[in-house]
């Protein structure tokens, strides 16, 4: 599904994805609202959304498509370059961050990793990863995988995919219960706040591929 409120970028777009991928766009929104009815009634497995929607802004459309419905996964294109933008569409649970200038180069791999549950990362949103302020700045060297157990680490791999509380239990045995008992050890652990700290730290330690 794809979000934006010029056509034409619409159309280029689908253009690209259709030429790269081969995929098939199912809906197509020109506001944040319209395009949230459009995930409830078509559940795209990708939606591609712009920051500067009418009606409901691309941040609290990206918050709601991966609150209320987790098979879809979102890219941000957008033409704000701000490293602030960036990192605000990654914590709102965004799995890839592209801006339109880069959109033949990178947007098709976007997707794909996306509709894969994994990130994709260009050197800006990495770049915005590795020098947010609010995580490095609280960085220490206790703050590391070693000090997390092998099952730990499994728990944290899951939940930087994407995969909630009941899904990793059921991958690896376990009860949404000693799930929960996990994910906050780590979260103690590692002294983070947030759930996007975590998937900050899985992918700086490699724990998930970006």
């Amino acid at each position: 599904m794809l979000a934006d409120d010029h056509e034409i970028i619409r159309l280029g777009v689908a253009s690209t994805l259709q030429a790269q991928l081969r995929c098939k766009i199912c809906a197509e929104a020109s506001d944040g609202r319209e395009a949230l009815k459009l995930v409830e009634s078509t559940h795209p497995d990708v939606a591609v959304v712009d920051l500067g929607l009418p009606g409901l802004n691309g941040l609290d459309l990206t918050e709601q498509i991966r609150r209320y419905y987790k098979d879809t996964e979102v890219v941000v294109l957008s033409g704000d370059d701000s490293t602030d933008a960036a990192r605000r569409a990654l914590e709102a649970g965004a799995r890839a961050f592209v801006l339109k200038v880069d959109a033949v180069k990178h947007l098709a791999d976007a997707v794909k990793s996306a509709a894969q549950r994994r990130f994709y990362l260009t050197s800006h949103s990495q770049g915005v990863l590795h020098d947010n302020p609010a995580s490095s700045s609280k960085r220490s060297p206790a703050r590391t995988s070693k000090n997390l157990t092998s099952r730990e680490r499994d728990v944290v791999q899951l939940l930087a995919e994407g995969r909630s509380n009941k899904e990793a239990a059921a991958i690896l045995g376990l009860s949404v219960k000693t799930i929960k008992t996990h994910r906050a050890a780590i979260m103690r652990k590692l002294k983070l706040a947030r759930p996007s700290d975590l998937i900050r730290y899985a992918i700086r330690n490699k724990i998930t591929q970006a």
